[in-house]
């Protein structure tokens, strides 16, 4: 799917979103600077893999620390690393700088797990890129669950001491 696709199919799902074009961004950083006042939590997704192809799509707060070591063992896939961009492609369809939990819509096969920081869907809304780091949606937590749900990619909710 493309952003715009995707979009769309949330809808058709009777999602509330909300999305707002921008400059693109790579990293935390830069997303800080440009969003300004936009609410709700902001985050991060990291694409993993270990070493027997065990791949992982986990999404974060923007602001949480990251322990690549602990965060294996708490999935229970022992060490993980960060998968390149090509599998990136190949299994969520996007480019480094647009991971993003929606991405496991183009996982039809179910090859990737996810794994969300429970702290994180505490807050309301939530704000993630729709596939193209030009651009940031707004959902809220219950949907981004149902939208979970509709995909068949049902997250693991990870605790702070997990990463």
């Amino acid at each position: 799917m493309t952003a715009a696709t995707l979009i769309d199919y949330l809808d058709q799902l009777g999602l509330e979103t909300t999305t707002i074009d921008h400059d693109p961004v790579y990293t935390v950083e830069e997303a800080r600077r440009l969003r300004g006042a936009l609410p709700g939590s902001h985050s991060k997704s990291l694409f993993l893999r270990n070493k027997k192809g065990v791949m992982w799509l986990v999404t974060t707060d923007a602001d949480r620390k990251i322990d690549l070591k602990r965060l294996g063992e708490s999935l229970g896939v022992g060490r993980v690393g960060f998968g390149s961009p090509e599998r990136l492609m190949t299994y969520l369809g996007v480019i480094p700088g647009a991971v993003t939990p929606f991405a496991v819509v183009n996982d039809a096969a179910g090859n990737v797990r996810v794994a969300l920081d429970r702290e994180m869907l505490e807050h309301e809304p939530l704000n993630f890129h729709p596939l193209d780091n030009t651009k940031t949606t707004t959902i809220g937590t219950a949907d981004l669950l149902r939208f979970f749900a509709a995909v068949d990619h049902e997250p693991l909710l990870l605790e702070p001491e997990a990463f």
